[in-house]
């Protein structure tokens, strides 16, 4: 069974940079799409940025296109989210997941994706 931890979750003022790290433990023989999505508490959940681990194919939400980068971590079945230029409608629980598949597609379509992890918090005040 495959776990996901996120971790660099944090405050800072609009403007700054927070890098989230998401890891997946567990054996993983097939290819595999990490994303990140984030939730406001009382609207849906959105997806961010997702990248396919084989080749490092990435997919972004407009709204974060040119600000957040996703890229595999140096670490094993690990990503990170490098997140720039932070607004305050950046503020949200942000959480990682996983999809498998051997011609897995790097979209981010939340129902595709298998496994969550538990969140972590990311606050910017203006």
């Amino acid at each position: 069974e495959v776990q996901l931890v996120e971790s660099g979750g944090g405050s800072v003022q609009a403007g700054g940079s927070l890098r989230l790290s998401c890891a997946a433990s567990g054996s993983i023989f097939v290819d595999y799409v990490i994303g990140w999505f984030r939730q406001v508490p009382g609207r849906e959940r959105e997806g961010v940025a997702c990248i396919r681990m084989s080749d490092g194919r990435t997919d972004y939400a407009d709204s974060v296109k040119g600000r957040f980068s996703i890229s595999r971590g140096n670490a094993k079945n690990t990503v990170d989210l490098q997140m720039n230029s932070l607004e305050p409608e950046d503020t949200a629980v942000y959480y990682c997941a996983i999809t498998f598949g051997t011609n897995v597609v790097v979209e981010l379509r939340e129902h595709d994706f298998d496994t969550w992890g538990q969140g972590t918090q990311v606050s910017v005040s203006s």
